[in-house]
């Protein structure tokens, strides 16, 4: 599959594309804190004190006083125990994996799950099997049939595919004493929950057999990842796993402007409803149109062309109204491409009645 056309984004909710202005629902920067004054100001202070890159892992030289500071604020944000950081989101479930490799018998993976989940099982050096998604019936008849009490579960918190969260609550109920849960909540975290720590605030889950991994580069615009969960997990992660041990840490600019986005976000609790108003202002009038778009109330629209014509008439409404089409194949076995509408709180109500008119034309 080739790369997509490039795009230049700006005005942060806008992109260049072959020459015209767009709005963009493209991308997953659901506060559009990549282009935050503050943010970038961060970024630009850290790289005039502390330079780019410490150029050496945290287990020799380049253990910065910024990523300890960054993950007691991780930490802090999201209510655990403690946190590791790591250079990049998808990298955190590989790390998690090589830590506590050799505890488990079993684990079970949602099929859906991104690729990272899914890779991160192969280094568990058990039997992996996958179970229906979302399918908490087909997840408790994998539970009963290896009769092992050293299971690990790993499902997205969020999918970004549709937008639908995992019942993370059911899940837990079936995990054994000795089994854990581990969450990708690169889409949930800071985007769900009351005070935005992702789907396991949603779902009411709190236990130390839950480990959540989450992303910089959605909610919190920025990049990066990190695994949060209790301290003896951490330290597992810490000792056992050849990416943490071995890994260049996150770039010194980046930390600092990390530190930037979650003060904003914690100080900006309104950011988060702007979010919610958006999505359900544009989800209501899609649904109340029949538009056929998924049941759940996460930022996320996507819709699924019924034909190769279709798709070339949402795309042609989309034009009409200058907004760029997100046109996405999703998934470890990509199928049919979808439209996929990242809403974000910087979105205007023009820009979202527009989305929704060029949708409604189109689906009918």
């Amino acid at each position: 599959m080739p790369l997509a056309e490039p795009l230049q984004q700006i005005d942060r909710t806008f992109v260049l594309f072959r020459g015209r202005k767009l709005s963009y629902f493209g991308g997953c920067d659901y506060f559009r804190l990549s282009s935050h004054p503050d943010v970038l100001r961060a970024l630009h202070a850290g790289a005039k004190q502390f330079g780019l890159n410490v150029a050496a892992s945290r287990f020799t030289t380049g253990n910065h006083v910024l990523f300890r500071k960054l993950e007691m604020e991780l930490a802090r944000f999201f209510g655990v125990e403690q946190a590791a950081l790591l250079s990049n989101g998808y990298a955190t479930n590989l790390a998690l994996a090589q830590g506590i490799a050799g505890r488990f018998t079993h684990a079970f993976v949602d099929e859906r799950s991104h690729g990272s989940p899914l890779d991160a099982a192969e280094l568990l050096h058990c039997e992996v099997k996958t179970f229906r998604h979302r399918d908490g019936q087909d997840l408790r008849r994998h539970l009963k049939a290896c009769r092992s009490p050293a299971t690990v579960v790993l499902t997205d918190g969020l999918f970004s595919h549709d937008g639908s969260v995992a019942p993370l609550h059911e899940y837990l109920g079936l995990l054994p004493r000795r089994g854990l849960l581990l969450v990708d909540d690169a889409h949930g975290a800071g985007t769900l929950g009351e005070s935005g720590k992702g789907t396991l605030e949603v779902e009411g889950v709190r236990d130390p057999r839950v480990v959540q991994t989450i992303s910089l580069s959605k909610a919190f615009g920025v990049y990066g990842g990190a695994i949060l969960g209790t301290a003896p997990l951490i330290r597992e992660v810490q000792e056992g796993s050849r990416i943490f041990k071995g890994n260049t840490p996150l770039p010194l600019p980046l930390a600092n402007a990390a530190l930037a986005s979650l003060k904003l976000l914690r100080a900006n609790p309104s950011w988060r409803q702007r979010l919610h108003a958006n999505t359900s202002r544009i989800k209501t009038v899609l649904r109340s149109a029949e538009v056929p778009i998924a049941d759940n109330e996460s930022p996320i629209v996507t819709l699924v062309p019924a034909s190769s014509p279709h798709a070339a008439r949402i795309r042609q409404e989309l034009s009409r109204r200058k907004i760029f089409p997100p046109l996405v194949r999703y998934g470890e076995k990509p199928g049919p491409a979808f439209f996929r509408f990242a809403i974000s709180s910087e979105h205007t109500g023009g820009q979202l009645d527009a989305l929704a008119s060029a949708l409604i034309a189109a689906a009918h």
